[in-house]
């Protein structure tokens, strides 16, 4: 029986292989596409470095509300008195200021042709513009420092200098950055992209009327809402126990899908049809030692010459979800970024407990008011509306037969 730990880094190295030479995708730089669609533009990681088109800022331009005036005025000493000219508001240019007058600016507004500086609004007299148009003059005090309050083009970042390299996380600012820049597209990893397959002939659709002896698929909803929760793609199908039908579901989709993940028929029982379907094409199934989610598949699956790879899960809710915390959410959230790491903690049992002493067992509990963890429902894998009301996954290793009250344990938060 294989242990937790190996099982772990087998799964891991078969993900990271199969999710390592992902092709690009571009995004549109569109505001109001990131906000229709922000799980498809969150923490997206460039595919290529992203080069300057332009200088940022593209033209020197004020940093202040104020007024840009020569170098040859502002070189001078004492009061100077100027002539006020026509205003120059962001977004539009300004004619070549002359020595003797001064430019009313705003800030972000282009520095006009012969201006060198700009005198803040406060540090004028008067301090306050002028009505447009009006003949008025302004007094400000000299000599004021080349380039005081201008921000020359380029300051932030030059024409053909790069601005992220491939690997890069786009985060809201450098998304900005992008824009800023007037690149119209970028071309990003594209996100890890599943197939998931529930398997079983007792398996009914939610919200269908159930027929005697079946049971809604409870396992594509939960792993579905599990996977979009860490950034992944999913491609979501239902199959009976039947072989070929699994086999010709997965080569539908190989060629667009990186991983195939699967739950149910991988027992040793009359009707695992994921084992029935998967072994000979090159999967491993096997036991590992941890309750629940014992049985579990892992390999390769040969599709139309490509080696697909698969992660096979048990079907019980339970199981199924234990094992994507355990083995598959690690690998898959450290690729994507998306959703956040679990946070492990040591707590104290509020209560005492008993367990399979050659398995790691995971049991499902929350803390009290005092961080002590209380158990929640029994170690059963069918109990899922028991997992839903958990908070935490409380990890007891094997060789550990019981557990007394106040015992330390490991726990992975779930609501976080």
């Amino acid at each position: 029986m294989r242990t937790i730990e190996q099982h772990q880094a087998d799964v891991r190295a078969l993900v990271e292989a199969a999710l390592r030479s992902r092709p690009a995708e571009s995004l549109v730089v569109d505001p109001a596409r990131l906000v229709a669609e922000p799980d498809h533009y969150r923490r997206r990681v460039l595919a290529a470095d992203l080069v300057a088109p332009i200088d940022l800022p593209p033209f020197a331009n004020s940093q202040m509300d104020g007024y840009a005036l020569t170098a040859a005025d502002a070189a001078g000493e004492g009061d100077l008195d100027l002539r006020v000219v026509g205003r120059i508001p962001a977004g539009r240019t300004g004619p070549e200021l002359l020595p003797g007058t001064a430019a009313p600016i705003m800030t972000g507004a282009a520095v006009p042709e012969g201006a060198s500086v700009v005198v803040p609004i406060e540090r004028a007299t008067p301090p306050a513009f002028p009505a447009e148009s009006a003949e008025a003059r302004v007094t400000v005090a000299g000599p004021v420092e080349p380039g005081t309050y201008v921000r020359p083009a380029g300051s932030d970042v030059a024409a053909g200098s790069t601005l992220f390299t491939a690997g890069t996380v786009l985060t809201p600012a450098r998304w900005g950055v992008a824009a800023a820049s007037g690149i119209a597209s970028v071309d990003v990893v594209r996100r890890p992209r599943l197939l998931l397959v529930s398997t079983g002939e007792e398996l009914a659709a939610p919200g269908s009327e159930l027929a005697p002896g079946l049971i809604h698929d409870a396992n594509g909803a939960s792993l579905a809402a599990a996977l979009v929760d860490v950034g992944v793609e999913v491609v979501v199908e239902r199959v009976s126990d039947d072989a070929a039908a699994l086999l010709a579901v997965v080569a539908r989709h190989a060629a667009d899908v990186d991983l195939v993940v699967t739950t149910g028929g991988v027992s040793a029982g009359a009707y695992e049809v994921v084992r029935d379907a998967f072994e000979d094409a090159g999967v491993t199934f096997g036991s590992v030692a941890m309750q629940p989610g014992g049985p579990q598949g892992w390999g390769t699956v040969g599709v139309h010459g490509r080696s697909l790879a698969a992660v096979c899960f048990p079907g019980n809710p339970v199981s199924a979800l234990v094992s994507f915390e355990v083995f598959l959410r690690p690998v898959l959230q450290a690729f994507t970024g998306v959703g956040g790491a679990r946070r492990e903690r040591t707590a104290p049992m509020g209560e005492s407990a008993d367990s399979p002493v050659g398995k790691h067992q995971l049991r499902r509990g929350r803390l009290d008011v005092d961080g002590r963890v209380v158990l929640v429902g029994g170690p059963s894998s069918h109990l899922l509306a028991a997992h839903a009301a958990a908070t935490v996954l409380v990890h007891v290793p094997v060789g550990v037969d019981r557990l007394d009250e106040g015992d330390q344990v490991v726990v992975w938060a779930l609501d976080e």
